[in-house]
């Protein structure tokens, strides 16, 4: 197969998806964006000082796999935030934004042939889109599998045929999960590192969400892994400040690992990757060092949480979730709803089938709609009412 073939049966990515659908349409009032996951809460008070205080660092070439000062801010958080030792010269890189850590690791890790048959990734269906764009540039096999309310909206990989986990070269989880805001239980996470030791599959663990969440913090997926004495390499974790401390546009965030698996992803790096600015490491790395920042917007989060529940109250899978910023609610067909919600009140939100996959004639996301909770209070709780008395009145 040639590698444009490989991306032909892909469909296209969500938000282009979305302006062909919406777009030839008027909107039936004031326009409010529901759709894209970019924070809007303020970013921390000190970005501009620490940002003019490095700027001369733009005339240097930076360092491929981040400064020493921000590795170091990075394995200090993961030791305050999962109470795990991460050696910052070698289980550690810095990301121009986790998605390029998601792509280039699967690049990175993931062998031709695994017992000399074609290689296996597993991916959550609904999805990151990059998961299975980085599964068919490898020219491994993507395998959806559904992530829904019957199994707690997390995928159950236990349950694949033994044939199919003996072939898997990877694993990719995202906890809280993106759409569905469902986290991993650590019971959970003991299960899925358990069953790549037994299959030997590497667990890509997506963690951008992990910093927004309601009550207790989310399982991470390395504490896990070392907890149960499991292969160093075993388990690969990505972690970003776009969520965590609103700021999307810097693209900036971490992967982190066994030295073996980071060693081959620097490598990868060192020749196709985008290293982070210095003037970039810095500020990044003042803000790893930082909560105070994290726990105002993380009080901000809730207050919405607890209003999207006010609003949904009596509607039936509706609530606001145990973490993330994300609304997945139930729709009869997400397209006819999202069209609906446009044309009649001017709230654009994503259909749930832009996020997953066709399988079997069945897919996972067709009968929801993604909800981004990133707007201010007030405007967020407009829109909700809007959405409320459009859908469900």
């Amino acid at each position: 197969m040639t590698f444009p073939e490989r991306f032909s049966n892909l469909p296209d990515y969500a938000f282009p998806r979305l302006r062909n659908l919406l777009d030839a349409h008027a909107p039936g009032g004031e326009v409010m964006h529901m759709t894209i996951g970019e924070p809007r809460h303020a970013m921390p008070d000190f970005i501009g000082e620490v940002l003019a205080e490095n700027i001369a660092g733009f005339a240097k070439y930076p360092n491929n796999n981040g400064s020493d000062a921000l590795l170091s801010a990075i394995s200090n958080w993961i030791a305050r935030r999962f109470g795990v030792t991460v050696d910052p010269e070698a289980e550690l890189m810095a990301l121009n934004g986790t998605r390029e850590g998601l792509m280039n690791a699967c690049l990175a890790l993931c062998p031709e042939k695994k017992h000399g048959k074609q290689p296996v990734v597993l991916i959550p269906n609904p999805f990151y889109q990059v998961y299975a764009v980085a599964a068919v540039t490898i020219g491994a096999e993507p395998v959806f599998v559904p992530a829904t309310r019957d199994t707690g909206f997390l995928p159950d990989y236990a349950s694949l045929p033994a044939e199919v986990l003996e072939r898997t070269a990877i694993a990719y989880i995202c906890s809280p999960s993106n759409p569905q805001g469902a986290v991993a239980s650590r019971d959970y996470l003991r299960a899925l590192i358990a069953l790549a030791e037994k299959h030997d599959f590497k667990v890509f663990a997506d963690e951008c969400y992990s910093e927004i969440y309601r009550d207790a913090p989310p399982t991470g997926a390395l504490d896990v892994a070392r907890e149960l004495g499991a292969d160093p390499e075993r388990v690969v974790i990505f972690h970003s400040l776009s969520k965590r401390s609103n700021l999307p546009g810097l693209r900036s965030g971490f992967v982190a690992s066994g030295a073996q698996n980071i060693h081959h992803i620097r490598r990868l790096r060192a020749y196709s990757g985008a290293p982070l600015p210095d003037p970039i490491q810095a500020v990044s790395a003042r803000v790893w060092a930082d909560e105070d920042h994290v726990i105002a917007s993380r009080a901000l989060y809730a207050e919405k949480f607890d209003m999207a529940d006010e609003v949904f109250a009596g509607i039936d899978g509706a609530a606001a979730p145990e973490a993330g910023f994300f609304l997945w609610l139930p729709v009869k067909d997400g397209e006819e709803a999202a069209m609906k919600l446009w044309t009649q009140t001017g709230v654009r939100v994503l259909p749930g089938a832009y996020l997953s996959r066709d399988v079997d004639g069945e897919n996972p996301g067709a009968s929801y709609i993604r909800v981004a909770l990133v707007a201010p209070i007030n405007e967020t709780r407009r829109g909700l009412i809007k959405l409320r008395d459009c859908l469900y009145t």
